[in-house]
């Protein structure tokens, strides 16, 4: 299940980086072109691109280990900044980024669990 999380890590941020006002425009954030915006969103591309290359690259088991739980990290900071946004942004926008963010969470957290627990 991590693989295929990192494999979705990178084509999501591939499709970010190539055309972030297309990834605003459908996710519903955001309309139009805004410089600033657009390179925000490429760096966060380049994280998500980063987190799952790091993990498939990273052959033996601790390093994966490390890169699970750094995404762990990254995707609860993820969903709880999505949280403090909901009076800002449509219900949907909003629900849609704590459900991707938030399920993510709960993979790493699972790997986590299991990696301690046995």
């Amino acid at each position: 299940m991590m693989t295929a999380l990192a494999r979705a890590r990178i084509g999501l941020g591939l499709a970010a980086f190539a055309a972030p006002g297309l990834s605003m425009r459908v996710t519903g954030i955001s309309r139009g072109t805004d410089t600033g915006r657009d390179l925000m969103v490429r760096l966060y591309a380049a994280r998500e691109i980063a987190l799952g290359a790091g993990y498939l690259l990273s052959g033996e088991e601790a390093a994966r280990r490390q890169w699970a739980r750094i995404g762990l990290a990254v995707d609860a900071l993820d969903a709880f900044s999505a949280l403090r946004t909901r009076s800002r942004l449509p219900l949907w926008v909003t629900a849609g980024v704590v459900g991707i963010a938030g399920t993510a969470a709960g993979l790493g957290a699972a790997k986590a669990a299991h990696d301690v627990l046995g």
